[in-house]
């Protein structure tokens, strides 16, 4: 993969209709595009008037699928294979994310993540690793890759939320408990929300909770909004 493959994907604008004074970015699943995740941002953007939303496809044509993209091929789900997928992903997403921050005259500090599954994975990942840290990174239906190496390469800690369905048959409602704890142990503050009778996807309670730790954490995003 090479580490300079620029990214695209769909946008939404500040609701305020000013500049932007906070960035969320938000990373899909495997198979999907930015697209699909971009459908999120209007439900939000009220509620966090000042912020951009940028919703950027993954630099891969999904390998298991005639369409769609990936942050990493999931054909050999070996979790060194899979890490190591990350770490050929990951500056390609720091490539994109210190751009726009660049363009937009903000920092890391007006930046939050949200994943996906894959799109968790990929935030979690990069967030982690990333020289500074970002207000916060919100995962759903995710998981945490290279949690046994954690403590030895983390270098920034943003607060984390983690939401998953009890009922997800595609990453196993197990893997927050043990991002929740992997994390916590490398000194990253975690909130957990599990949501009963929910599969892979994202719920009107998740959406709820997401907003609210984006608000908490990118106050910056709200402006005068009550």
């Amino acid at each position: 993969m090479d580490t300079t493959t620029p990214l695209f994907g769909p946008r939404l604008a500040p609701a305020s209709g000013r500049a932007p004074k906070a960035l969320i970015v938000l990373l899909h699943g495997v198979g999907a595009d930015g697209q699909d995740l971009i459908g999120l941002a209007p439900h939000w953007a009220r509620y966090l008037p000042e912020a951009e939303f940028l919703a950027p496809d993954g630099p891969e044509p999904c390998d298991m699928a005639p369409f769609g993209r990936q942050w990493f091929s999931l054909q050999d789900r070996t979790p060194a294979v899979m890490e190591a997928g990350l770490q050929a992903a990951a500056p390609i997403v720091n490539g994109f994310l210190d751009q726009a921050l660049a363009e937009r005259g903000l920092t890391d500090a007006d930046l939050a993540l949200v994943g996906f599954s894959q799109g968790t994975m990929t935030s979690l990942y990069t967030a982690l690793r990333r020289p500074r840290p970002c207000a916060a990174v919100v995962g759903y239906s995710g998981a945490l890759l290279g949690a046994q190496t954690l403590a030895q390469h983390i270098v920034s800690r943003p607060p984390v939320l983690l939401v998953h369905g009890e009922d997800d048959g595609v990453v196993p409602f197990a893997a927050m408990a043990a991002a929740s704890q992997a994390l916590r142990g490398a000194g990253v503050e975690v909130e957990t929300l599990a949501r009963p009778g929910l599969g892979h996807g994202i719920d009107p309670e998740g959406l709820v909770a997401g907003l609210d730790m984006l608000r908490r954490h990118l106050p910056q995003a709200i402006g005068g909004a009550a």
